[in-house]
């Protein structure tokens, strides 16, 4: 063999690389490498390949069935939560609700209008205690400014006094807090 390079050879190198390429070459004389495919990459082993894949499945199929547990259980949660609201609070409204049945029962035979007055006014104050515990409170909107964000103009009218130009001459209908969130804006009377 004839050295190209001009570099020193070394026989058993060259006796080992014409042994492996005389292995690798098959009948027509082409050289075939046993760990290529028909594709020409390399052939992985099939065991570790597979077991593998089975590993990879089994994670994707654990992953899969736990997120469909999690959805689940959190649509129940959430379904439960609103019930228990809803419960919580028409439990804290019986007593009003009772207090009116027996208001309505004794004011019937009545003719005095002050009792039947003194009677609503006093089931109106336990009605608003117990909405205030649980955290409604009632916008105080006449003559304040009005803020866009918590009132509702319904019309303008010519302002009683110059005081009152601009601002907030009545209310029709009272705005709410729940907590901090405004949960009905308070439909106000501006005065011009």
């Amino acid at each position: 063999m004839a050295n190209d390079n001009n570099l020193p050879q070394d026989d058993n190198l060259t006796a080992e690389a014409s042994a492996v390429a005389g292995e690798m070459a098959d009948v027509d004389g082409e050289i075939t490498d046993p760990n290529l495919t028909a594709t020409g990459a390399p052939e992985a082993e099939p065991n570790q390949a597979d077991a593998e894949l089975a590993d990879l499945k089994d994670k994707y199929l654990r992953l899969a069935a736990e997120f469909e547990n999690y959805k689940r259980r959190t649509t129940k949660e959430r379904i439960e939560l609103f019930k228990t609201a809803n419960q919580e609070l028409m439990t804290a409204l019986l007593p009003v609700l009772d207090d009116f049945d027996r208001a309505r029962n004794a004011t019937q035979a009545m003719t005095d209008a002050n009792a039947v007055r003194e009677s609503i006014d006093i089931i109106q104050n336990k009605l608003n205690k117990t909405l205030q515990q649980k955290g409604l409170t009632a916008m105080e909107a006449k003559g304040g400014d009005f803020d866009a964000e918590l009132h509702e103009a319904i019309t303008q009218i010519p302002a009683p006094s110059d005081d009152l130009k601009g601002k907030i001459v009545d209310e029709v209908e009272k705005g709410y807090y729940l907590g901090d969130k405004v949960i009905r804006h308070a439909k106000v009377v501006l005065g011009q």
